[in-house]
């Protein structure tokens, strides 16, 4: 096999695929890419078993179709290295090995029979809807980040994708917190819902806010299929019944704080360094149209205080939160303004974001108190 390709062209589909590669594989042929050649295209594809993504790309010249597998990192390292030239690839097909010639360098490594890596799934007997890959991106940035890591609630650990024919709706917690990013203008032919694992869209977050092009989202019982562009994905869905969401978001919050993100956001991150370490708690005091940040760790004798200007309806009250918690929201809301709606000091707070231009998008995030101690 022999073919040729621009190396910065290679270099640019490879990273946009490495980062399902995982370092600790039980298949040793994981570690490389799979490349297949077809006439004049090159598919490349990289695994971990969980997640599958491929991606293709046009040949300046090929001979002979074929497979093989060529370890990654050294792969990756090489083209690092290159200007923008043509790379020839000769593979003996008995061997496996592989020449790379480049300019007036010419490096050799070891390749691995393709046919001995894993197939990837397709498609059968799923369902599928278009979604634009702008939004996609911004559904993923705004809801992955408030996924659990226990290992023990596994259906936690994922992106909860419910669609309906009224709208599609994003939802993650690790049940301190809770974020739900709903589009009424993505809607689906039939009601369903998956668990998607963070890994697979965080690559995707990566690579969608690139392109402004339709995504095609197909699924069935135990795969998710991502295809867009020259890029496909594939991922295993997370098994087991997503918790009931709903029950949890208060509904009755006479209690709300206006005020503006960027000074609200900005005073939690100083008044949060004089905080306890462990617990991150930041104490609410709101009356009329002040609200008053504090935080002090009694055991360094930190203690911190801050004072904002705000709308508040509904009665004075104090309560706490952790601040690192409503840091990460605060990050993830683009908008200039939030309101906050709260009821009591033992039960969640609603943070929403105030934007009035697109009336798509519903986002509301839920944020569970601390007790404070007096």
């Amino acid at each position: 096999m022999k073919f040729i390709v621009s190396s910065n062209l290679l270099l640019k589909n490879l990273q946009s695929i490495s980062g399902v590669l995982s370092s600790n594989n039980t298949l040793p042929i994981l570690d490389d890419f799979l490349f297949e050649i077809n006439e004049e295209t090159l598919k490349i594809t990289a695994s971990d078993l969980e997640t599958t993504m491929s991606v293709k790309i046009l040949l300046t010249m090929s001979e002979e179709k074929g497979i093989v597998a060529i370890p990654a990192k050294i792969l990756l390292d090489t083209l690092k290295t290159l200007p923008d030239i043509p790379v020839t690839f000769n593979i003996n097909d008995d061997n496996f090995a592989v020449e790379m010639l480049a300019g007036e360098g010419k490096y050799k490594l070891s390749g691995h029979n393709g046919e001995e890596y894993p197939v990837t799934p397709v498609v059968e007997g799923g369902y599928s809807f278009n979604i634009n890959s702008l939004t996609l991106a911004e559904a993923i940035a705004k809801t992955v980040f408030a996924a659990g890591n226990d290992e023990l609630r596994p259906v936690m650990s994922g992106v909860y994708l419910e669609m309906s024919e009224d709208q599609t709706s994003f939802v993650a917690t690790d049940a301190h917190k809770l974020v739900r990013y709903s589009r009424l203008d993505v809607k689906s032919d039939n009601e369903a819902s998956i668990i998607l694992p963070t890994k697979p869209l965080n690559q995707l977050k990566n690579i969608l806010t690139h392109n402004d092009i339709e995504v095609k989202i197909e699924y069935n019982n135990k795969n998710a299929f991502f295809s867009f562009g020259n890029v496909h994905l594939v991922c295993k869905l997370i098994e087991g019944k997503y918790p009931n969401y709903t029950a949890v978001i208060p509904i009755d919050n006479p209690n709300k704080l206006h005020i503006e993100r960027i000074p609200l956001l900005n005073s939690i991150k100083r008044v949060s360094i004089f905080a306890n370490q462990s617990t991150h708690q930041i104490r609410f005091k709101i009356s009329g149209k002040e609200l008053v940040l504090s935080a002090e760790d009694i055991d360094y004798s930190n203690e911190a205080r801050e004072r904002l200007n705000c709308n508040f309806e509904g009665e004075d009250m104090e309560i706490g939160f952790n601040s690192k918690f409503l840091q990460e929201m605060l990050n993830n809301t683009g908008t200039e303004e939030v309101i906050i709606e709260m009821s009591q000091p033992n039960r969640a707070g609603l943070l929403i974001p105030v934007d009035e231009e697109n009336q798509n998008v519903d986002i509301l995030m839920l944020v569970m108190p601390v007790m404070l101690n007096n």
